[in-house]
């Protein structure tokens, strides 16, 4: 029996139950309007406004729920990292935090207050871009910043070439010479960031992000130099209290920075430093992020590296 034939007989049966001499065109209409409609119901057609109100409720609770799942994983990761990092303590693996050694805090201080001096003389802009040669010339040429003494010059070549693994820092050395340059021929400056990208790759990914995810994403920081990355790494110390193992976590080494090399971090427009936060994770611009397939995340929960979780840094190379 067709699926027709089918309804059909099913509509005159339930007329021989209601009226024998009903007629067989309103008693299929009648019997099909009980069959698919409820009269108790009302059905509603929603108009644009409400509909746009329900999507929106709608993104929100599907925010809420990612920032819950990432929360929880966030909140069991630690745990397990810190059990591993008390058992590598009562391994004597790590025995303690790392801090600067008293004979380079007067150094410390002096070589902040010069790299500040320098970034300001150049800008803040071009200081991305600075080798760690032509600050040297910088400050033995203008009086108010002053000549970088042996002891300071010291201090900086420690800070450079130390090996991070005694306080659990595990990345890569990106930079082998504390003299390495970045190619200004290589680079090109984004508008309105004050930061720069490599030409190719880096560039190239970069906008078609911006197109895939809007303008309401931008670029928060490009390349640094070597000398760039030290000014950050001094910086994260002093707020750490001179803890190497802590700033370390958040703030790669001068040597291992993967900014000198291609990658680069994004954010959403007016979020300022909670672009560098776990919050970030929470914006429309994360979630957009997430689904683009020619992108990658370099510092995942439970990094190898030893670093924080960077939803915002962009795997280059």
């Amino acid at each position: 029996m067709h699926r027709r034939d089918f309804f059909k007989a099913a509509a005159l049966l339930y007329a021989s139950k209601q009226n024998l001499f009903a007629d067989e065109t309103n008693v299929i209409s009648d019997f099909f309007s009980k069959l698919f409609f409820n009269d108790e119901k009302k059905y509603v057609v929603l108009d644009k406004e409400t509909l746009q109100k329900k999507e929106i409720i709608l993104k929100q609770e599907q925010i809420k729920k990612s920032a819950e799942a990432i929360i929880e994983e966030e909140s069991n990761i630690a745990d397990n990292l810190q059990s591993e990092k008390t058992q590598l303590k009562s391994n004597n693996l790590i025995k303690k935090d790392i801090y600067i050694e008293d004979k380079y805090k007067n150094d410390f201080i002096s070589v902040r207050k010069k790299l500040a001096a320098i970034q300001s003389y150049v800008g803040y802009g071009n200081f991305n871009i600075t080798s760690f040669d032509y600050s040297l010339k910088i400050a033995k040429n203008v009086s108010s910043i002053g000549q970088f003494t042996k002891s300071e010059l010291e201090f900086l070549e420690s800070i450079f070439y130390y090996d991070p693994k005694m306080h659990g820092f595990y990345g890569e050395r990106i930079s082998k010479n504390i003299t390495d340059k970045i190619d200004i021929k290589e680079v090109v400056k984004i508008p309105y960031t004050g930061h720069y990208l490599f030409r190719g790759h880096s560039e190239e990914t970069y906008y078609k992000m911006v197109e895939d995810i809007g303008e309401s994403m931008v670029l928060t920081s490009g390349i640094r130099s070597i000398v760039k990355q030290t000014k950050l790494f001094l910086d994260k110390l002093d707020s750490e209290n001179g803890n190497f193992t802590v700033a370390a976590k958040s703030l790669a080494p001068p040597a291992y920075t993967y900014h000198t090399i291609g990658d680069f971090d994004v954010g959403k427009k007016g979020f300022g430093h909670a672009n560098f936060t776990s919050r970030f994770a929470l914006t429309q611009e994360f979630l957009a992020m997430r689904k683009l397939k020619y992108i990658d995340m370099r510092y995942t929960i439970n990094n190898k590296d030893g670093v924080r979780y960077e939803p915002w840094h962009v795997k280059v190379i």
